[in-house]
């Protein structure tokens, strides 16, 4: 029963990456929820594979993995007698190794500068990244929270996308530690988790840690979601960002579009949450992201079965970008903005410090 589980203040919070001292200890995201596996990462190779292969993933800890991952070539170059412009080349491929994300850019770009000044000075700057990723958590959590009680009354029933909780993060979470801050005052009926195809990441990994934290929930195929939302079952769908342009538009998983133009015709909420890391002030517009392809065998088979006809080919966006818009909120660690109303990345709604 969820009132045996430990309660939010007592409960250690999830962090599926850690920094051992000389690698990256990472939860791997593709055996869940079967099977809860760590590994390690102490090489670059190793962390580029787990990036591509989603075994780490989610903006906001692509960008800590990103910061981590320089102090990794660090140490593998200092072993390896690596020429600087081995090590260049090495922190680039962690750099690009998910192109759409611009949090994995951002994290190595925040620490680069610092290679000249020594390991030490690199890692202490990405191990500040990981402290600040948890704190803009829990504030977003707070304001999007407040943000949605003022226009929502009595308990809200939430749809979610993909997952954008702890296990997209360094700890707590984005959209969904919204979601456990609404739980935490009460305020939450249930969730409706999408499955999120290809990869199921709503299945497995969304409704892995509602189950966790003891939060009602429904898995729910991608596309039932719209008829969930016109059905007036839900009251608000929020989802995570993996880049939000200067406009205002937001590049998610693929199938938060559909979520959007549901949530627009049915006149309910539809907001984003996402660190100011994720907003690019350099991409004018969605129209400007690179949206990432991935592999056909993500459609056309399961489990290694091939499951659509030999001669089929598949068309595997990862993501997709919702105009300005059809979103309602854009929630980050220093507040709210709505860009239905014009509102863009650099206004904010409310005070800077999130209530208490």
């Amino acid at each position: 029963m969820a009132a045996d589980r430990p309660t939010d203040a007592t409960r250690e919070p999830l962090r599926p990456i850690v920094w051992t001292g000389g690698a990256i200890r990472a939860i791997d995201q593709t055996l869940l929820p079967g099977r809860v596996v760590w590994i390690t990462l102490e090489r670059v190779d190793q962390l580029v594979d787990a990036i591509v292969r989603l075994a780490v993933r989610g903006a906001p800890q692509l960008g800590a993995v990103g910061a981590l991952g320089v102090v990794v070539a660090m140490d593998e170059g200092a072993r390896d007698g690596w020429s600087p412009a081995h090590l260049d080349s090495a922190i680039d491929s962690i750099r690009h190794a998910r192109p759409t994300a611009v949090n994995l850019a951002w994290g190595v770009d925040r620490v680069r500068p610092l290679v000249v000044q020594g390991r030490e000075a690199v890692l202490a700057a990405a191990l500040k990244i990981c402290k600040q990723d948890e704190a803009a958590n829990h504030a977003m959590g707070r304001f999007g929270a407040d943000w949605i009680q003022t226009r929502v009354p009595g308990k809200v029933r939430v749809l979610t996308h993909c997952n954008a909780g702890a296990l997209a993060t360094t700890a707590w979470g984005t959209a969904l530690g919204v979601i456990r801050e609404l739980h935490a005052r009460g305020a939450l009926d249930v969730v409706y988790a999408d499955e999120t195809r290809p990869l199921l990441q709503g299945a497995r990994l969304t409704a892995w840690e509602l189950e966790q934290d003891g939060i009602p929930h429904l898995i729910q195929p991608d596309g039932a979601a719209a008829s969930t939302i016109l059905r007036r079952l839900v009251d608000v769908a929020i989802i995570g960002a993996d880049r939000i342009a200067a406009n205002g538009d937001t590049a998610n998983k693929i199938g938060s579009l559909g979520v959007a133009l549901a949530c627009k015709d049915a006149g309910i909420p539809f907001m984003v949450a996402a660190p100011e890391s994720t907003v690019d002030v350099a991409t004018a517009t969605g129209d400007d992201i690179h949206i990432e392809m991935r592999g056909e065998d993500e459609v056309l088979a399961w489990g290694g079965i091939r499951v659509a006809p030999l001669g089929s080919r598949a068309h595997n966006p990862a993501f997709d970008v919702t105009p300005a818009r059809l979103i309602s909120a854009i929630v980050t660690e220093d507040g709210v903005m709505e860009p239905g109303l014009g509102q863009t990345p650099g206004a904010r709604q409310g005070s800077s410090t999130p209530s208490r």
